[in-house]
């Protein structure tokens, strides 16, 4: 029985952090053993939101794909590629971008958002809008069958079908060539594109160094790549119990910062670490030099399979051209069927 096959993908605009560890890469590592996993370096959807900077996206795309490998992501059991060597995504794009109804795209909750937080980037554009429409290319031109995505993440989805099934309803296949019976106009059953299925992940709750969303934009993230010093100092300045002003005064851990990352990296620490805090036993500054000791030894294995792996970033090139070389070949026979549909 053949397996199901799952596209996802991240968006090369810096280094990753520890939130793409615990949101998406630990996720991945399982997926690769059930399903069939396309894993995606999204350098088009970067070029959306970081059109004015642009210069350092290759040397990114090979960072960003040492951590997936440093985090255990198996090229031997999933494919990994590079979007924008695979022109199928644009054509099917293109394609979308004409049967999508303006309104599709401007009642999509996260554009909204997006467009709110942007403080120092103009996203007021033609291709930010429509970037949903590439997703829905992205996923449909390998006729993705299931979605790893977050609760916030499923109009995106949603959208995804709604194209798919436009362009399913529009343009029928009329050419009996897998053995599917036909209807009596002579339109046959088979549809070019699946509705994809989401893949609901539940992702620990990190927030970055000050207490908002960990993102590489607010500057507030410990990255996969930075050294012991670097999250030690990090660590040191992270927002802790505000509740909790003086060493005799009792913690509320439950609502720390610094407690959240030991549930997530060190859970084994969980009961000591609320005793401490609860009961004024170590301070804030003592707790944070704990935590980053315990970090620094929890991504020890990860940080020397990376050391390693970028010795030789030819390796990692060879990688994405075994990925080139298999994602082009199915997205190649979807867009054939996609013509063959429309009569071009």
């Amino acid at each position: 029985m053949s397996k199901k096959r799952i596209l996802s993908g991240m968006r090369p605009t810096g280094k990753l952090h520890l939130g793409h560890l615990v949101g998406a890469l630990d996720n991945w590592v399982k997926l690769q053993e059930e399903y069939e996993c396309f894993f995606m370096v999204a350098d088009w959807h970067a070029l959306m939101s970081e059109y004015e900077n642009t210069a350092h996206l290759s040397e990114l795309i090979i960072d960003n794909v040492a951590d997936w490998l440093s985090a255990g992501i198996d090229p031997e059991k999933a494919t990994l590629f590079v979007q924008s060597q695979i022109p199928q995504h644009l054509d099917l794009h293109m394609i979308f971008s004409c049967l999508t109804p303006l309104g599709w795209l401007e009642r999509c909750p996260t554009y909204k958002e997006q467009l709110r937080e942007a403080k120092t980037r103009d996203l007021h554009t033609y291709g930010f809008l429509g970037y949903p429409v590439l997703q829905a290319a992205d996923i449909l031109v390998y006729k993705a069958d299931k979605i790893p995505v977050g609760q916030d993440q499923l109009p995106h989805l949603e959208l995804t079908r709604e194209i798919a099934r436009r362009f399913n309803g529009l343009y029928p296949v009329r050419k009996n060539t897998s053995g599917d019976m036909k209807f009596s106009n002579g339109v046959y059953k088979k549809e070019i594109f699946p509705a994809p299925q989401a893949i609901l992940t539940q992702n620990p709750r990190l927030l970055g160094l000050d207490g908002r969303k960990m993102s590489k934009s607010y500057d507030n993230a410990i990255n996969l790549s930075d050294s012991e010093e670097v999250i030690k100092k990090k660590i040191s300045t992270m927002f802790t119990d505000p509740k909790r002003i003086k060493l005799s005064d009792k913690g509320h851990p439950d609502t720390c910062n610094v407690f959240s990352y030991y549930s997530t990296f060190i859970p084994q620490m969980k009961g000591e670490v609320h005793y401490w805090c609860s009961n004024t036993k170590l301070g804030c500054t003592q707790c944070k030099e704990r935590m980053a000791a315990g970090l620094i030894e929890k991504l020890g294995p990860f940080s020397k399979k990376r050391q390693d792996i970028l010795k030789d970033k030819t390796k990692i090139k060879k990688i994405l051209q075994r990925g080139k070389e298999k994602a082009l070949s199915v997205a190649e026979k979807t867009l054939g069927e996609v013509k063959e549909a429309m009569g071009i």
